[in-house]
């Protein structure tokens, strides 16, 4: 596996409490940007790889469930994290069935998101390396046909 920090993209339309966790998270030696809305974070995913998202639920405009349908659909293979303030037990469940990875609660430890983050980094290398194993036995077997005839 990877041992480098996975790349971090931290969505939050509270400016203080998004610059607060960036500078937090960067000082843990993260790569990190930052977005302030759903629309910016589509737009940054697809300009720039990312490993894990840490997406809020309640955001003006596109809403954190409505960024995680996007994020889903671009099929980038990011892995997400949700955060808000103002949970529900249905917001938790709706967030999972759209494939967040967790779902934290605001205020939440430092110590516990990074233990989230690194969890969800490892389902997405662990992912990412069955595509590739998978890749590979499909050029092998187009290769195995075309020596074959």
């Amino acid at each position: 596996m990877d041992e480098r920090l996975p790349r971090l993209l931290l969505v939050d339309d509270e400016e203080r409490f998004r610059q607060t966790l960036c500078k937090r998270l960067a000082e843990m030696g993260f790569p990190v940007a930052t977005a302030g809305s759903g629309q910016e974070a589509l737009a940054r995913i697809r300009e720039e790889p990312f490993d894990v998202v840490v997406l809020d639920v309640m955001m003006p405009g596109l809403s954190g469930m409505e960024t995680l349908h996007e994020i889903q659909k671009l099929g980038c293979g990011v892995e997400v994290l949700m955060l808000t303030g103002h949970s529900t037990i249905e917001s938790a469940i709706e967030g999972m069935r759209l494939g967040a990875h967790y779902y934290l609660l605001k205020p939440c430890d430092i110590n516990e998101l990074v233990e989230k983050i690194h969890s969800a980094y490892a389902v997405k290398q662990s992912r990412d390396q069955r595509l590739r194993q998978a890749e590979e036995r499909a050029l092998l077997d187009q290769m195995e046909k075309k020596i074959r005839f």
